[in-house]
């Protein structure tokens, strides 16, 4: 008889394994999920990895004793994450890595040089092939792009969150991938009815209607939707192909500008960023009170 450990695992296990066989090229991780837990299991579900599949994993944090994610960004720190990342994922390299700075959900403005530099050195050492920043600022995306270029940017955005919609905009002609993270973070009540409403008139879940908006807002957006069994994971990938009508785009962006009066709504389906051949979804790993969810 399994323990409840063990089926958590299995399961956990089991949607990995579904994520590549559905096609989907890009998983979110980190070594200080958990810790450690989250990368050994993406090892032992899925190594050795699918040559299409990219491995993003971040850095820049640690999990105190308390649960706590104190930030972790002296240079020793930074060599240890990607040491410890390298190790539980079983690579030689790592395909992208990720500085995680800022607060929670919004960036701290800054200079970020001195850890991203540590990062190019190990970037120049062959450990990491390509850089992204998570929960950051334009001055702060341009200030790293004079160490070593940057392929992706993780920020908290979403149909009612578009403090950065100039900055996707930015980041879409430099051929950059934005990948949003809390994409129903933060909704007021009456945003949150009208994605509702929106979903219940095209059959679909809210989830679906924000994935396919975010979707549909850029060329270069990325998603990492929680998903955190193999029937969830299948539903958000049908919500990815979900093709809003223009007036379902118009509403939302109507209530949107009730927060955003600034808001571009600028929308257009479109290719996926560097190395991807599957769909435009990928998957995140988090630990979390001792559970594995797959955000």
């Amino acid at each position: 008889m399994y323990s409840g450990h063990q089926k958590i695992t299995t399961a956990r296990i089991a949607v990995l394994r579904e994520v590549v066989r559905l096609g989907i090229n890009h998983i979110d991780t980190s070594d200080f999920y958990g810790p450690h837990i989250t990368n050994q299991l993406i090892k032992e579900a899925l190594h050795p990895y699918p040559e299409q599949l990219r491995i993003v994993t971040k850095v820049g944090a640690r999990r105190d004793a308390e649960g706590n994610w104190p930030r972790a960004l002296a240079p020793d720190e930074l060599r240890e994450a990607v040491d410890d990342n390298l190790t539980n994922l079983g690579l030689d390299a790592l395909d992208v890595v990720n500085l995680r700075v800022g607060g929670l959900d919004s960036p701290t403005p800054g200079s970020i040089a001195e850890p991203f530099r540590v990062l190019a050195q190990m970037q120049r050492a062959g450990l990491i092939k390509h850089l992204g920043v998570s929960n950051v600022t334009a001055e702060q995306i341009g200030e790293v792009q004079s160490i070593a270029p940057v392929v992706c940017v993780q920020n908290f955005y979403h149909i009612a969150n578009r403090r950065d919609d100039a900055l996707i905009d930015s980041l879409a002609e430099q051929g950059i991938g934005y990948v949003p993270f809390f994409p129903l973070g933060g909704f007021t009540p009456l945003q949150s009815e009208t994605l509702s409403n929106v979903a219940t008139r095209l059959n679909a879940r809210p989830m679906s209607v924000a994935l396919a908006w975010l979707l549909q807002r850029s060329p270069n957006i990325l998603l990492i939707p929680r998903t955190s069994s193999v029937e969830h994971l299948r539903e958000n990938v049908a919500g990815a192909s979900l093709q809003l009508p223009h007036e379902a785009i118009k509403e939302l962006n109507h209530a949107a500008l009730l927060r955003w009066p600034g808001a571009n709504f600028t929308a257009g389906r479109g290719r996926a960023w560097e190395g991807g051949r599957g769909p435009k979804l990928g998957i995140s790993a988090i630990q979390q009170s001792g559970t594995l969810l797959m955000n």
